[in-house]
C-alpha cells in the first residue's frame, strides 16, 4: 500500500464559480493516455478489478467516493470527496473497487495506458493467482 500516493489538487475559487486545472506536464505523477469518467447510483459499485500495467490516478470530479484498494494481504479505503481538493494514484496489481456514497457522483480516472482487455484482472481469485506469480 505504501504506492499509493495522494496527490493535492489546485482549485481557484471565485464568486461566479470554481477553476480545477489538471497540467498533464513533467510534474503531473504518470504519463497519460486515456482519461474516462465514472459514476453511478448511491451505494452501487464499480471497478472491481485490477490492471497488470496499467496505473490510475482518480480525481474527484463531483460528489463523495469509497475507493477501497486491495492485495492480496492488506485492504484500504480512501474517501474521495470533490471538496477535499485531492486525487489518489493507484500503480499497477492493486485491486480496486469505487462505491458511490453521494448522489451523482462522479470520477475522472486517468491512465497512463490505452484500453486493452489483456490488462484487466477481473476475478479477486485470478487476480490473487497473478499475484502470487510476481
Amino acid at each position: 500500500m505504501k504506492k499509493i500516493k495522494n496527490f493535492k489538487v489546485k482549485k481557484f475559487t471565485k464568486s461566479s464559480g470554481v477553476l480545477i486545472p489538471v497540467n498533464f506536464d513533467k510534474h503531473f505523477p504518470i504519463k497519460v493516455k486515456r482519461i474516462f469518467f465514472v459514476y453511478g447510483k448511491k451505494n452501487k459499485v464499480r471497478g472491481e478489478h485490477a490492471h497488470k500495467k496499467c496505473s490510475q490516478l482518480f480525481f474527484p470530479i463531483f460528489g463523495k467516493t469509497i475507493l477501497t484498494v486491495k492485495t492480496p494481504n492488506n485492504e484500504k479505503k480512501i474517501i474521495l470527496d470533490h471538496l477535499s481538493k485531492k486525487a489518489v494514484l493507484v500503480p499497477p496489481k492493486y485491486w480496486c473497487t469505487i462505491k458511490f456514497a453521494k448522489k451523482n457522483s462522479i470520477l475522472m480516472v486517468a491512465c497512463n495506458q490505452y484500453y486493452k482487455v489483456s490488462d484487466y484482472l477481473q476475478s479477486f481469485n485470478k487476480y490473487t493467482k497473478y499475484m502470487k506469480k510476481k
